[in-house]
């Protein structure tokens, strides 16, 4: 069989070239843009111009007349200098309490032999916190520092009207003279008793300033424009009968 020679001759695809690009309005500057949107914020009743407002009438309006978003952003920012100054101020606090709860010697019985009239109600507290502080884990001088600290507290506290630290004034008070009641001696323990009593008694004037005993009585007037006063009316005098009236007619069958 004859090999067939004639060959397809091989027909090149023309080129075809992009389409021309469509003729486009040239692209605004960066730039432009910004600026007009920065005269645009100033202008009246702009973005810019409105926060400016608010800033400029603070001072005028004080705190509750002032735009929220300014007090959330002056509370934030006091928030964080709060943190930044506990950050700071831990480690001294820390190292200052530390010093301040070792810096006291070691409490023992007897120990303070002060004829004052201080030491007659401490010497009874030192004494009974040596005591029962042998099996604490910390010692009797930390103990009684402590229970120092815990005193001023509810003193200065109380004197500043909180609640609590009237209460831990109550407490430390009335467990200080049970101290000083189970340590002092048979002898002198009714006068000593009777001096913690007291002295606790006459501290209280400060820590309690402003308590009262005695009810107080609140009378809301819910509608302030209502007067409430006593009267007495004395009825008027009954009028004589009519002319040609029967006397025993009564005044409804009159009519």
């Amino acid at each position: 069989m004859a090999e067939n020679n004639n060959r397809t001759p091989h027909i090149p695809h023309p080129r075809q070239e992009p389409p021309a690009p469509s003729p486009t309005e040239p692209e605004e500057p960066r730039l432009a843009v910004l600026r007009e949107w920065w005269t645009a914020a100033w202008d009246e009743g702009g973005v810019l111009h409105a926060r400016w407002e608010d800033l400029r009438c603070a001072p005028e309006l004080g705190w509750h007349g002032m735009a929220i978003w300014l007090k959330a952003v002056l509370g934030l920012a006091g928030v964080c200098a709060v943190v930044i100054l506990l950050d700071g101020a831990t480690d001294v606090l820390a190292d200052a309490l530390h010093r301040l709860l070792t810096a006291v010697p070691d409490v023992q019985v007897g120990a303070d032999t002060s004829n004052s009239v201080c030491a007659v109600v401490d010497q009874p507290i030192r004494s009974y916190i040596a005591t029962h502080a042998a099996s604490l884990p910390i010692s009797a001088s930390t103990v009684y520092t402590v229970w120092q600290l815990a005193g001023l507290f509810g003193l200065i506290g109380g004197f500043l009207r909180s609640s609590g630290a009237r209460l831990t004034w109550t407490a430390w008070g009335a467990a200080s003279i049970a101290m000083v009641y189970s340590t002092t001696p048979a002898d002198g323990r009714t006068i000593t008793t009777g001096l913690a009593a007291l002295a606790w008694t006459a501290a209280s004037t400060i820590a309690l300033r402003g308590l009262t005993l005695r009810p107080s009585l609140f009378i809301h007037n819910e509608a302030p424009g209502i007067e409430i006063r006593p009267e007495i009316h004395v009825p008027a005098p009954a009028a004589p009968p009519a002319e040609g009236t029967p006397d025993n007619v009564h005044p409804l069958q009159k009519r």
